[in-house]
């Protein structure tokens, strides 16, 4: 049975009891009721206990199970009236705790692109978001959803991109900016080319993350479990003296009446699924509760460079030919080449080309780590690194964010870019290490010169330079246990292997590709460094909620068993006192959805 179903249930039986008792008399009736409904719902309670010990888990409810099957040997059956209540009503009282948790996670889906307004030819026609295809013109009326990802080709208009990045402010979109599904126009019509199906957009993207959000078993919640063995033979001791030295049996009913399992069992998943309630509003999707777990002890953190540390907006600094090709026909083979990847430095450098006819390219092939490789006028263009594109000497250059390029295999020229810091990044890096986070890594493909420089400007000691995927796999690998867990952070389709193999993968979201965000554990939807301290913060704070709730609810309970020994508490206040303790633990728990 549902938690409502048996709260209702619950309740009419508790109606029809007072009826029996004091309006007609008849106390064996309102005792006999509440004993079927009393043995269906302790039954149903042990059926789900022995499903819980068959999953690996202690189940605590045998402590409520023994309360009521106590409480009506001893004939207190208005506190085991009360007890059902307590707990039927504390089991919903969860859901709805969770339900508004959870609620700014789902609100996501809530908005989910449903259709959009195809122009074909001068006329609209409305069409599921699924059928969208890339290159398909589309028009986003005032108000409308933006179905897919795509750019702006005609109009101008403010767009609400908050439920994406959590940015409340609107942003201004005019023609040649992008436009991410799920933000939501304002009050003009925008025309807009999309450049990704439904299923590779953005907002699809966060759903998929959305919908892995759930509060699972984190280590901590386990080790509530484990409290929950000592807890309950102290409890049965307790229950047990009081009713050896007593020699009344109604007072080891009235010890299990006030023995509540709820703070074991409540207490740190409802923190967790608080605490990714409140990272989803600061613009951080948390997959699971383990991931705020691990945060919470992270020792170490490692950055990738472009992207991540730096804004990964590159501007093409110098266009260098060694050929007979031009400069400007250099520029146009590389940005033709590069037009379809994700990588930042491939769009920056079709950025830069924009005012450029871009050549068609019919086979494309990009190799993680080294380059693209591209077939364009029958011929083979290759854009990366030097070992990759050609097999001649090339002499490099020098401390520089660099491509190189060749065609056929003979090597044509370079482009050389630059980048500027994040201005957040070194006030980022002063945040971790208040927050006892001291061991802080840079991991990045770049040159070391370039490396060493701007990890010293941000505040960074430890760099590791000119790292292809599996370097960056071996350096986390690596790590001593002293510096674990560790928090790997970065945007790129290279980052993708290391985001997983971390204890905790970050995924820089606004601009990132879609295997990273997918591989990585956390992903940050506004482009703001600053949101990794941020994220080990809010960890840092649920976990040490949770921790409270727990032990507090542990020892409200524990001094109530021993003052029920006594014979001061009675039955049926012992009941409603039970219900005191399952309510400070939730509403303590709930304290991690604050900022």
């Amino acid at each position: 049975m549902k938690h409502l179903t048996k709260l209702i249930i619950t309740i009419i039986t508790g109606i029809l009891a007072l009826v029996f008792e004091f309006i007609f008399h008849q106390p064996t009736w309102a005792f006999g009721i509440i004993v079927i409904t009393g043995s269906v719902m302790a039954f149903s309670m042990l059926v789900e206990m022995v499903k819980t010990l068959k999953s690996g888990k202690y189940g605590v409810d045998i402590l409520a199970i023994t309360a009521i099957i106590a409480t009506l040997a001893v004939r207190e059956y208005w506190a085991s009236l009360m007890i059902l209540i307590m707990l039927t009503g504390g089991d919903s009282l969860e859901d709805y705790a969770a339900k508004k948790a959870n609620k700014e996670l789902r609100a996501l889906l809530d908005n989910s692109p449903q259709k959009a307004h195809q122009s074909i030819n001068g006329t609209l026609i409305d069409i599921m978001v699924e059928k969208v295809a890339i290159g398909d013109d589309l028009l986003v009326k005032p108000g409308e959803i933006v179905p897919v990802d795509g750019r702006v080709t005609k109009g101008v208009s403010v767009v609400d991109e908050s439920s994406l990045t959590g940015e409340s402010r609107p942003v201004n979109k005019k023609i040649g900016d992008s436009l991410m599904s799920g933000s939501i126009n304002g009050d003009s019509s925008l025309t807009m080319k999309a450049e990704k199906s439904a299923a590779d957009s953005q907002y699809q993207t966060i759903v998929k993350l959305v919908k892995e959000s759930e509060a699972q078993p984190a280590r901590f919640v386990r080790m509530a479990d484990r409290y929950a063995v000592p807890f309950t033979i102290t409890a049965y001791v307790i229950a047990g003296a009081a009713w050896f030295i007593s020699k009344d049996p109604t007072r080891f009913a009235e010890v299990l009446v006030v023995a509540s399992p709820c703070p074991l069992i409540l207490a740190a998943p409802i923190a967790l699924v608080a605490g990714m309630s409140r990272s989803s509003r600061n613009g951080i999707v948390v997959k699971t509760g383990t991931t705020l777990e691990k945060m919470a002890e992270a020792k170490s953190v490692a950055f990738d460079k472009t992207g991540t540390i730096t804004k990964g907006v590159l501007s093409v600094d110098k266009i260098v030919s060694t050929s007979e090709i031009s400069a400007d026909n250099l520029l146009i083979l590389a940005a033709s080449a590069e037009q379809e990847s994700s990588h930042i430095l491939a769009r920056s450098l079709v950025s830069y080309a924009s005012s450029s006819v871009l050549k068609k390219v019919s086979e494309l092939e990009e190799v993680t780590g080294s380059g693209v490789k591209a077939i364009i006028d029958g011929k083979i263009i290759r854009v990366g690194k030097p070992t990759f594109v050609s097999q001649q000497k090339i002499e490099e250059v020098a401390n520089q964010t660099i491509i190189y390029i060749s065609q056929d295999n003979h090597y044509l020229g370079y482009i050389t870019f630059t980048d500027s810091i994040r201005p957040e990044a070194k006030e980022t890096m002063n945040q971790l290490r208040n927050l006892q986070v001291n061991h802080l890594l840079m991991l990045t493909g770049d040159h070391q010169q370039v490396a060493d420089d701007i990890a010293k400007k941000v505040g960074i000691s430890v760099v590791y330079a000119e790292c292809l995927p599996q370097d960056k796999i071996d350096v986390l690998k690596q790590l001593s246990d002293d510096l674990r867990p560790v928090i790997m952070v970065g945007d790129g389709v290279n980052d993708a292997p290391s985001l997983a193999i971390a204890d905790i993968g970050i995924a820089m979201g606004a601009h990132g590709a879609t295997a990273a965000s997918e591989t990585a554990d956390a992903v940050i939807l506004k482009d703001d460094l600053e949101k990794v301290s941020i994220a080990v913060k809010i960890s840092k704070d649920t976990m040490k909620i949770a921790k409270q709730s727990v032990l507090i609810g542990i020892l409200i309970c524990t001094v109530l068993m021993l003052i029920a020994s006594t014979g001061i508490i009675p039955a049926l206040f012992g009941a409603v006192l039970q219900e005191v303790v399952d309510t400070v633990s939730i509403l303590s728990s709930l304290r991690a959805k604050n900022d």
